[in-house]
């Protein structure tokens, strides 16, 4: 493993960045479905990561930091795309016909993936009898999140949007967790967060564009038709949700460990929900809701031997 991933961080940036992941993006799920009001969703991924990426890589060269390493730049695409241009834009593209609380209920379960998917980890997580239990009982809590959905969509055969939709938010943690352990365990000091971001945006963005082709979606797009409200929420989504949480979230991957950093998917649908309830007509049943705390308790219960290690490692250290 590289050596700066087990750097030393100000506590007080980690939990600023940590506080930015948690309510920035547990946003930009609500803005997402105010940017799809104008744009059709595959303009809107390439069209926010490209921006994204252009600006933080100028900002990167303003500054006279390296750009290009051919290495960094391969472990960043396959990151990139990963994350962003399957977790993310599977997100974007079910939030087109599922209320934006109810997505980022559903997408929750990244946590839980880390832990599976953190293979170097899985002596030390998996021989855990908490973390085991956390895995057990937050898919329980999936379970019960999905249960209601599930129960309609095979009640209405005529609702394929909501069954095509249930399957593609299973994939999409799946895909946002496997590029995030990628980046975290092929990155390296060659290049600097902000440009590995930076790359990693960009080949996102360009990542959407066969699905503009495909879907000719701008035979059917005028952004003269775009709403005010939308091009706001677009810029949103570029300079907080992408440039500074995202920025925030892939330092984070280089100075904690996996499965603490994942705790961000417990805390945004809180953050969603809340959104939703207060600014649109939306509304999350009470079994959600209980699902929604099932599986918070099941993160405890995964990072509960992480904490555990790291503080006897503290008191050791003291003595």
């Amino acid at each position: 493993m590289p050596a700066h991933l087990n750097r030393k961080a100000s506590p007080v940036m980690v939990i600023l960045a940590f506080a930015i992941v948690y309510v920035v993006w547990g946003s930009t799920y609500f803005f997402i479905q105010k940017a799809l009001a104008g744009f059709p969703p595959f303009i809107l991924g390439a069209f926010r990561f490209l921006a994204a990426g252009v600006l933080l890589i100028t900002w990167c060269a303003i500054k006279g930091e390296k750009l290009f390493d051919k290495k960094s730049i391969k472990h960043a695409v396959i990151g990139g795309v990963l994350m962003l241009g399957v977790g993310n834009g599977l997100v974007i593209w079910v939030e087109q016909f599922t209320p934006s609380g109810l997505v980022a209920i559903l997408v929750s379960s990244a946590a839980m993936w880390f832990v599976i998917l953190d293979k170097p980890k899985w002596k030390e997580n998996l021989k855990s009898t908490s973390t085991v239990a956390g895995l057990i009982i937050g898919f329980i809590g999936v379970i019960l999140l999905f249960a209601e959905q599930m129960m309609q969509t095979m009640n209405n055969t005529e609702n394929g949007n909501q069954l095509l939709g249930i399957i593609l938010l299973l994939l999409a943690p799946i895909g946002w967790a496997a590029g995030s352990l990628y980046s975290k365990y092929n990155s390296d000091n060659k290049v600097s967060v902000s440009v590995s971001t930076s790359w990693q945006m960009l080949a996102a963005g360009l990542a959407f564009i066969p699905g503009v082709l495909i879907t000719a979606e701008f035979k059917h797009f005028d952004r003269h038709n775009v709403s005010i409200d939308a091009w706001l929420s677009v810029g949103y989504l570029i300079l907080f949700g992408s440039i500074l949480a995202f920025s925030a979230y892939v330092w984070l991957l280089t100075v904690r460990p996996a499965t603490q950093v994942s705790t961000y998917a417990y805390v945004n649908p809180v953050v969603a929900v809340l959104l939703s309830i207060l600014f649109t007509s939306e509304r999350v049943t009470f079994i959600q809701i209980i699902g929604l705390i099932v599986i918070l308790g099941s993160v405890l219960l995964i990072n509960l031997a992480k904490y555990r290690k790291e503080n006897r490692v503290k008191k050791t250290a003291t003595y």
